[in-house]
């Protein structure tokens, strides 16, 4: 009997973290297994099957050649820990799902670009942060993540004041919102990556949000190390 595919998940290193603890009971669900990495959670050196890159802070604008003097809460540690997995799973081809802040750092690693703070630009939809699905997204209709979801309008919550500006080589943008701001990202070749901007994990109870955390476990399974 084939074990459940291994998903390295990466996030803060808070003790409790309700992003770390709802992504781990989506992949549950699914049938694979989460290990946190984190700047205080190392790895352990197990193989992996899939990774997650989890949301959180902004990203320092240094990556993407942003203004570096902006007041934003960054975490530099973070940020290089997760780009060299990023970087990990790019070489090895092994499934990749960026979520919100993850999205953004796929795209950045990517040679992609961002909106330091999107706030003063949007003109359809709030900027009030919430963990309810209260926010439309559409999915281009022929696109890898629609056929995930099995739909190609979503409700879904918002966490985020920073988006992707300018998409990065091998990606394409698959999902926006009312303002046309970017919501998903998959690839145009053959690596496994889908990204989203808002927040699965705490949308679990929805299928067509579980179902992004199944594509993952399915894709892991393929690439499975024994």
């Amino acid at each position: 009997m084939a074990q459940r595919p291994r998903v390295g998940v990466t996030g803060n290193g808070q003790r409790w973290s309700p992003s770390w603890w709802c992504t781990r009971i989506a992949l549950w669900l699914v049938g694979a297994r989460a290990i946190r990495l984190s700047v205080r959670h190392s790895w352990s050196g197990e193989p992996l099957d899939a990774l997650i890159i989890g949301g959180g802070d902004d990203i320092s604008p240094e990556h993407y050649g942003g203004d570096v003097n902006q007041q934003v809460r960054i975490d530099p540690q973070r940020d290089q820990l997760e780009i060299d997995w990023i970087e990990w799973a790019l070489e090895h081809r092994k499934p990749l799902l960026g979520i919100c802040r993850g999205l953004q750092l796929i795209n950045v690693v990517k040679g992609g670009s961002l909106y330091a703070d999107i706030s003063e630009l949007r003109q359809q939809t709030y900027n009030r942060s919430g963990l309810l699905p209260t926010k439309q997204v559409k999915l281009r209709a022929n696109s890898k993540l629609a056929a995930v979801c099995q739909k190609v309008r979503l409700r879904v919550n918002s966490l985020h004041h920073q988006a992707v500006k300018n998409v990065g080589q091998d990606l394409q943008v698959v999902g926006w919102d009312l303002d046309q701001f970017t919501q998903a990202v998959e690839s145009t070749d053959h690596t496994p990556i889908l990204g989203v901007q808002w927040h699965p994990e705490y949308l679990f109870y929805l299928p067509a949000q579980l179902a992004i955390f199944r594509w993952l476990c399915v894709r892991g399974a393929e690439h499975q190390q024994i």
